[in-house]
């Protein structure tokens, strides 16, 4: 658990504006912090199973804040991952990737296929008969 400097210092740190305590990117900053001291914790006594499971929480929580800013705010998502640091938001930028590669090759099959299909039947049009 952070302690109330502590959160203080990282909501200056990241916040959008003067009075923001609670945009997506100060929600992932706060909990960066938790996940870092977790870990740390963890490290010390491996068999504390409750805070392993606060701490998978936190970090589904804190993948599904970036995953959000991601969509809503690229800029800004690139922006807060260098600050933090971030691996998984590497790996969310990959995914995103490979999903635009897909939809890139699948919207060209589609057009080769309309293409091909006007070169076989180009004589398609409706007649009102």
């Amino acid at each position: 658990m952070l302690d109330k400097k502590n959160k203080e210092k990282i909501i200056k740190k990241f916040r959008v504006h003067n009075t923001d305590t609670g945009s997506p990117q100060v929600q992932i900053a706060i909990l960066t912090e938790e996940i870092k001291q977790l870990t740390e914790h963890l490290k010390q006594h491996k068999h504390d199973y409750s805070s392993r499971r606060g701490l998978l929480k936190k970090v589904g929580e804190r993948r599904k804040l970036l995953k959000y800013l991601q969509k809503e705010n690229a800029e800004q998502f690139k922006e807060l991952a260098d600050k933090l640091k971030l691996k998984i938001a590497q790996k969310l930028q990959a995914e995103e990737e490979e999903e635009k590669l897909k939809e890139k090759k699948y919207n060209i099959a589609s057009e080769e296929d309309e293409e091909e299909n006007m070169k076989i039947n180009p004589d398609t049009e409706e007649d009102g008969e």
